[in-house]
């Protein structure tokens, strides 16, 4: 293959017109010379310039309705990328992958130390591994997918919050005596037991903290600069040096040799101290922000007891088998996934669905693991392990989120890439101003002297130029900026799974807080997706004995109306009646007979066919019948009406709560659905919806969604995730809904793993939250860095004030993301009042 040829995997194609479709949206894009799609194949083959990227063939494609990825030559590799500190740090580690030739994307997330590299399938780990140690940091374990154990990834956060903490006291040790040895100098010139002696003492009581204890931070930041990526600990590294190094200045000054210069040196130990607390107060919070994902997994049962040779057998998880029928006791966690066999009880899926109600579970339903058995006693057949566990689908999906950045984050990016390198640019210019310039400069810094106590005055030109560029060098702070979106992102999606949300992308969610319009598709969305008694009329007696009568002579019918009746009998307790001489008469309806007595059910006018009087329920009929519901009539001894019984696909409980919060919010609701204009107006006007699209076969969904962009609105598409695949591709946002394991969370940008739809409602208040959470953190960092370091340049700031002041940027990022915990609780209020 040459270097302008490219060929990609399509999916969701399904006829001549899709690959046309596609090849049209291939050929419109500048610089492609030639396209060809392949339907049998499911692939096209693409001749362009030179000048086209697989992501832009890959939005063509996804503008169409479609999806794209690299055809059978691509590979996902995660990396454990040890010695990040900041986003600079992650940016170089990002463009030293990109330069791997045969990588086709690289992304990094600071906040869990992981980058996510995409590349072909034969390129040699050994060649990112040292793409990563060439930008100077180290890299750890390199997997083909998310093995990396949730285990080791704790223990790893674990042991890097110990060492933050570790460091953190030691520099203090240091750091508290050198401050009581530089009070008697600062408050009464005093410098004990000789000047000479003083700054001797101060060097050797700082030597120690700023290379053992800031050794690391010093390796990081130089090795950065060495490799021309200079990063926050540059800045840190290069401001402590330099403190450091006015001590010897200092002494050599006192000796005469050098003009007289003022000591900074215990200040270096100062910085690093409040730098180090800043870090383990960040990482205090980042550990905070990542346990969601992988309490997950942590909650699982570690062993199961197994029927193996028809004996009882306990085995750890790592040793089930699919078919492997386990035993699942009373209160105990469900190992794994999989088919109930044996016993009904309730099951606590609040773990991944976030409805607190138990669930019953009978013979023959689907189970997920980790979840909680009730009172029953069951045997349930293992139909996933492993990774192709529902639980461990929603963990890789969480970790795909957190791996991808919110379209808002690429200026904050731009800005990290040059920041760094302008600041040391800026300390530079700073500190040869103060020597040309002392005059100009001296006038702002001498009368902020009368009003602030560490402006000290009698200051050397060297010494206010060191003191300026020191300050410079400490109080820029890229970290705020490179944590501002993903400590948003991670905590966001992680209230998010507790809530039963599950975001598929960080552009999911800024796009999810700016639509208008809400469409759903009916059958299986806002309805329950099968037949159900909706209403019951008895002519005389109770409703009970009506349902007795009729459930007991549609024991016999497999039709699903019958089942429906036969089911709601078994909801209610009620006992069903035997029946005998069934008969069945298609299209019209069944007959037998019960104690003795000949009963027919079946529709109007069979009834009346039958000589059955069906006025005295006629209105009602009427009625229920203009509703778009099935009504079946019930006669006992081929004369007496005694009622009728309506069936229908019942609307869930939540929609007409979840059509009506989206009203508040200003959101306007659409149905979209291929039943007929009756049915689908019903069901509109019972949960409220005004527009009603209808009649519209599955091709002509993808065209409705577009004519509904057409106007401007951002659109989302809520359906079962199953079917209407096409149109929740083709929406801005497509949101599947499901119970538990029925729905399909590979195939929309949002899954709602409960089935509420009042969840959706939650989904889009969290996705306005967290949005939110990030502008306010970007808008703090950058006004942070803009007001602070024009101050810190006229040497307003003491380098001290200025580290504690970087510090607490960074603090203030993470700390204010994590109030996103408290969303939980007031989206469950706001959603109920």
């Amino acid at each position: 293959m040459s270097a302008n040829e490219q060929d990609l995997r399509i999916d969701g194609m399904h006829c001549a017109s899709c690959a046309q479709s596609v090849e049209r949206a291939l050929k419109a894009i500048p610089g492609v010379e030639n396209a060809s799609v392949n339907l049998l194949g499911e692939s096209a083959s693409i001749t362009h310039d030179g000048s086209v990227s697989f992501e832009t063939l890959a939005q063509a494609i996804q503008d169409a309705g479609y999806s794209a990825s690299a055809k059978g030559e691509s590979n996902t590799v995660q990396i454990v990328v040890n010695g990040m500190t900041c986003a600079s740090c992650a940016g170089a580690v990002e463009r030293a992958l990109q330069g791997v030739p045969g990588v086709q994307s690289a992304v990094v997330n600071l906040s869990i130390g992981r980058a996510s590299v995409k590349a072909d399938s034969d390129i040699e780990e050994s060649a990112l591994v040292h793409a990563i140690q060439s930008a100077g940091f180290e890299a750890g374990e390199v997997t083909s997918s998310r093995r990396i154990a949730d285990s080791e990834i704790v223990e790893r956060d674990e042991q890097n919050l110990q060492d933050a903490a570790r460091r953190m006291r030691l520099a203090w040790f240091f750091a508290l005596p050198i401050m009581g040895w530089m009070i008697p100098e600062m408050f009464f010139n005093l410098m004990w037991p000789t000047p000479l002696g003083f700054h001797i003492v101060m060097i050797a009581l700082a030597a120690f903290p700023l290379f053992m204890v800031g050794g690391p931070t010093l390796r990081v930041g130089f090795r950065a600069l060495g490799h021309r990526s200079p990063n926050m600990d540059t800045l840190i590294a290069l401001g402590v040096t330099v403190s450091f190094g006015t001590g010897i200045l200092a002494i050599l000054g006192i000796l005469g040799w050098l003009p007289t210069i003022f000591d900074y040196a215990g200040v270096s130990t100062m910085i690093l101290a409040i730098h180090l607390t800043g870090r383990w107060i960040e990482a205090t919070a980042k550990g905070r922000a990542s346990r969601a994902i992988h309490r997950l997994l942590t909650l699982g049962a570690k062993t199961a007891r197994v029927l193996r040779d028809g004996e009882e057998v306990k085995v750890t998880v790592q040793q089930l088998a699919v078919g492997d029928v386990m035993i699942v006791r009373p209160g105990e966690k469900l190992p794994t996934d999989g088919i109930v066999v044996q016993g009904v009880s309730y099951i606590d899926e609040s773990l991944v669905t976030g409805e607190s109600v138990p669930v019953k579970r009978a013979e023959g339903e689907p189970v997920i693991g980790a979840t909680i058995n009730g009172r029953g006693l069951l045997h349930v057949k293992a139909t996933e392990i492993g990774e192709s566990t529902f639980l461990s689908q929603i963990v890789r999906m969480m970790e795909e989120v957190q791996m991808t950045k919110v379209p808002i984050q690429a200026f904050a990016d731009r800005v990290t890439r040059v920041f760094v390198p302008v600041i040391l640019v800026l300390a530079a210019l700073v500190f040869v101003l103060w020597l040309v310039a002392p005059g100009s400069l001296g006038q702002a810094y001498d009368w902020a002297g009368q009003f602030l106590p560490w402006v000290t005055e009698g200051l050397s030109p060297l010494s206010r130029a060191l003191y300026a560029a020191i300050a410079v060098l400490v109080i820029a702070c890229p970290c705020a900026l490179g944590l501002a979106t993903p400590t948003a992102l991670m905590v966001g999606t992680g209230v998010g799974s507790e809530l039963g949300i599950l975001y598929r992308s960080g552009e999911a969610i800024q796009t999810l807080q700016q639509v208008k319009t809400v469409v759903f598709d009916k059958t299986g969305t806002l309805t329950e997706g099968k037949p159900g008694v909706t209403d019951i009329h008895p002519a005389d007696g109770s409703q009970d004995e009506l349902l007795r009568i009729a459930g007991g002579l549609e024991t016999g019918s497999e039709h699903p109306i019958g089942r429906a009746i036969v089911e709601e009998c078994h909801d209610r307790g009620i006992p069903l009646a035997d029946v005998s001489e069934f008969e069945a008469m298609p299209g019209k309806g069944i007959r037998g007979v019960i104690a003795g007595m000949s009963i027919i059910a079946g529709t109007r006018i069979w009834l009346e066919e039958s000589g059955i009087d069906t006025d005295p329920l006629g209105s009602v009929w009427d009625e229920l019948s203009s509703q778009a519901k099935t009504v079946i009539g019930i006669a006992l001894g081929e004369a007496r009406l005694a009622g009728i019984i309506a069936i229908a696909d019942r609307i869930k409980p939540s929609a007409r709560g979840a059509v009506a919060s989206l009203h508040r919010l200003g959101i306007n609701t659409v149905m979209l659905t291929g039943d007929s204009q009756a049915t689908a107006q019903a069901v509109a006007a019972s949960v409220g919806i005004e527009q009603v699209i209808s009649e519209v076969r599955p091709s002509g969904k993808l065209k409705a969604i577009r004519a509904l962009q057409a106007s401007g609105d951002r659109v989302i598409m809520v359906g079962d995730g199953i079917n209407d695949a096409p149109a929740l591709r083709a929406a801005d946002v497509g949101v599947a809904v499901g119970t538990g394991t029925d729905v399909a969370i590979e195939a929309a940008d949002v899954t709602v793993v409960s089935g509420d739809l009042e969840a959706l409602v939650r989904a889009i208040l969290l996705s306005k939250a967290t949005f939110r959470k990030i502008r306010q953190n970007l808008f703090w960092a950058f006004f942070y860095n803009v007001v602070a370091i024009p101050f810190a340049m006229l040497g307003l700031l003491h380098p001290l004030i200025a580290e504690a002041a970087m510090a607490f940027s960074s603090i203030n990022v993470v700390t204010n993301a994590n109030r996103l915990r408290r969303q939980k609780r007031l989206l469950q209020s706001r959603i109920s009042s």
